[in-house]
């Protein structure tokens, strides 16, 4: 039977930080934690401490789900590389799940991606799109919509956006409500590094975005 955190513990897991889950406390009391599961150290400097997916449920439910004798090490918050961990939203999704839940799994996907970025790309720049974005556009630009708070269609609504494929290798198309709308998820894709043009469909007559990743 798994012992439930000492008061002390408790404490330092509710004070998490909401998105994060970036602790505060002695090394002491972090290293507790680490060895129970319920947080990890950052392998890289400062090695701050955050909470594992089990630490946060201990936390949201009140519920203790330390690990037994097989448990596999804690390890830092999946990049979104990582298949069968995170799907970024690309918008039609029927009813989607939302909360903090869902905003700690963006952040921290995203997260993950600026990593991967300074890691992959020769010159160690976050500012540009490395080879995995180029390899899953679709779900690259999603990450950056939904990361930046913009909200993807559900269902059959108009409401929010939308990325699709295109037959052009290196580009996606990016559909939203209004052309106010549209604007704002181009801001937001320059932002993140993405070539952006609008463009007019010739049956629909529908305003969308072409976004490709910026190369240089």
């Amino acid at each position: 039977m798994t012992r439930p955190p000492t008061a002390a513990q408790r404490r330092i897991i509710d004070a998490a930080d909401p998105v994060t889950g970036r602790l505060r406390g002695t090394q002491a009391q972090l290293a507790a934690l680490v060895k129970r599961g319920l947080a990890f150290r950052h392998p890289r400097p400062p090695h701050d401490h955050f909470l594992t997916p089990a630490g946060h449920r201990v936390r949201e439910e009140g519920a203790v789900a330390g690990p037994g004798p097989h448990t596999p090490e804690p390890v830092a918050p999946p990049s979104p590389a990582e298949g069968g961990v995170f799907a970024a939203r690309v918008g039609g999704e029927e009813a989607p799940e939302s909360g903090p839940a869902r905003t700690r799994e963006v952040h921290s996907a995203w997260q993950g991606l600026l990593e991967l970025r300074r890691t992959t790309n020769p010159d160690g720049s976050v500012e540009r799109p490395c080879g995995w974005e180029r390899d899953h556009l679709v779900r690259a630009a999603a990450l950056a919509l939904e990361a930046a708070g913009h909200r993807p269609a559900t269902g059959s609504e108009d409401a929010g956006y939308r990325v699709r494929v295109t037959p052009q290798p290196e580009a996606v198309a990016v559909h939203g409500s209004d052309v106010a709308a549209l604007r704002s998820c181009a801001d937001t894709l320059e932002r993140a590094g993405w070539q952006v043009s609008e463009h007019t469909g010739l049956r629909t007559r529908a305003r969308y975005l072409l976004a490709s990743p910026r190369r240089v």
